[in-house]
């Protein structure tokens, strides 16, 4: 009897509990569907989820299976194969889309779709950065920065900054008897090669890299935290990281343009060619734009140059044979140069064929972001439906990189799948697309090519737990954050 009763209590309990919670989220949905006024054409399939949560939930407890791409098959078997869902993420109502055609569409649609980055992001970066600022002038910007971050002048100059910092890195990681963080270290390499870069060498610039190392730690974990500037919260620690940045950056540019010319020992760098360009009036940029675009460069290039690293490091330890192909053609760079060239050239990186190969794959299987952050700034009509005006629109691009009707057999590493260009130009865009794509897609590609290189010709990696699990956030990296040992070959 007291059995029953318990059972019948419990009942009871849970079918309140669904009744509840299934009345509130359909209260949820008339909120955001009815704010959304009366439309010519039907908002896409989906729901809102429930009241200030949405569909969180759902979205971290698939990013924190092993299963992360079961989020967007849920949405597929819930609500068919339309690439276009409504949702509620990241504190706000959403549209994801998730086909090669409808990315491109919102990533390139500037009148359209603008930047829609949470604000405690867009507060980090900057006014004056190329996520702070509005379409025209974002245009007039990436005009005048693209020649000294991607032009063949300013990436031939930082091939030298590169190897200062990899080169007696990995010497360091080599005499290390013992396993280390490989994950962990690669970003500390990663910030130092991207502060070598823009800073270039002098005689302090150790002290200097030491101290920004120490900073963007504390600046990068406020991202995607709640922007409440009072002390105790993440966002403080990180907006007071972001002042010293600024000012560290702020003192190098005044010291430099009181200079007549550079001191001896120190390397031209992002900054001296920031600081030269000018626009068609000869005007020169502002040192807000210099100094919030620098921070952007050392914000966003060293976790990526890290993260692919690390991944097709651990992919071609998985595949003997592409490891030993990789292996192979850098040898050949090797060979191929006359015996009085130190270093590497642009030329030999850029005929680095199957190592671009063995990158591009890197960046499709790994995925650093699994979308793209937009928002709509008037009703679009996509696909036959609306997106309104003021929700956030994600570009799930990852949903395109294991889909296997674009690449077959999408969960296994191929580098020979890129041999395929129109695959390549259809539907691959780890940098984005369009006027917002990446300015520094090309020097983190070189940043890759040259460790990459010299690892594979001087070190190996030995996994401790090659088959341990893997974390899907922030980013997908080995839970154990790649424990290995590095070995230095005879």
């Amino acid at each position: 009897m007291v059995s029953e009763l318990l059972w019948s209590f419990v009942a009871v309990v849970a079918a309140t509990y669904v009744i509840l919670f299934g009345f509130l989220k359909k209260i949820n949905e008339w909120y955001y569907v009815s704010r959304s006024g009366k439309k010519q054409h039907p908002l896409p399939p989906g729901d809102m989820g429930w009241p200030f949560i949405g569909n969180m939930w759902s979205f971290l407890r698939a990013f924190k299976s092993q299963h992360p791409d079961s989020f967007t098959l849920n949405l597929i078997k819930r609500y068919g194969p339309t690439s276009i869902y409504r949702t509620h993420l990241f504190g706000s109502p959403s549209i994801i889309v998730c086909s090669p055609e409808l990315c491109r569409k919102v990533l390139t649609d500037d009148e359209h779709f603008s930047l829609g980055y949470p604000s405690s992001a867009m507060k980090l970066g900057g006014k004056k950065s190329l996520y702070g600022i509005p379409n025209s002038e974002h245009r007039r910007l990436r005009r005048l920065i693209l020649d000294p971050i991607n032009g063949h002048r300013a990436l031939a100059l930082y091939i030298g900054h590169v190897e200062d910092i990899v080169i007696p890195s990995l010497e360091e990681l080599g005499t290390m008897n013992r396993p280390i963080k490989f994950f962990t270290e690669l970003k500390r390499i990663g910030l130092k090669v991207t502060a070598q870069v823009f800073l270039g060498s002098s005689k302090d610039s150790s002290s200097t890299l030491s101290s920004m190392v120490k900073y963007y730690t504390e600046l990068f974990p406020g991202i995607f935290s709640m922007p409440i500037n009072v002390p105790g919260f993440t966002f403080h620690r990180a907006f007071r990281a972001r002042k010293k940045l600024v000012k560290m950056i702020a003192d190098e540019v005044d010291e430099r343009r009181a200079m007549t010319s550079a001191p001896a020992g120190r390397k031209k760098a992002m900054m001296d060619l920031l600081m030269e360009t000018e626009n068609e009036n000869g005007e020169k940029l502002e040192d807000e734009h210099i100094i919030d675009l620098l921070l952007l460069v050392l914000f966003a290039g060293h976790e990526t140059t890290a993260h692919t690293i690390m991944w097709a490091l651990i992919y071609l330890n998985h595949h003997p044979e592409m490891l030993q192909k990789a292996k192979e053609e850098q040898q050949e760079v090797i060979e191929r140069r006359p015996s009085s060239q130190k270093g590497l050239t642009l030329t030999e990186i850029k005929h680095m064929d199957y190592l671009l190969k063995v990158i591009d794959e890197s960046m499709r299987r790994s995925n650093f972001a699994c979308t793209f952050f937009r928002k709509a700034e008037a009703d679009v009509n996509v696909h036959g439906y609306t997106i309104p005006k003021g929700w956030k629109v994600l570009a799930w691009h990852r949903a395109i990189y294991m889909d296997p009707d674009i690449y077959s057999n999408p969960k296994e590493f191929h580098p020979s799948r890129w041999e395929n260009h129109r695959l390549k130009g259809r539907a691959f865009f780890p940098f984005g697309a369009g006027s917002r794509t990446c300015p520094g897609a090309d020097l983190a590609k070189l940043e890759i090519s040259i460790f990459l290189h010299y690892f594979l010709l001087h070190y190996e990696l030995q996994q401790i737990n090659p088959k341990g699990p893997i974390s899907y956030l922030p980013l997908p990296r080995p839970a154990d954050d790649c424990l290995a040992r590095i070995i230095k070959l005879s």
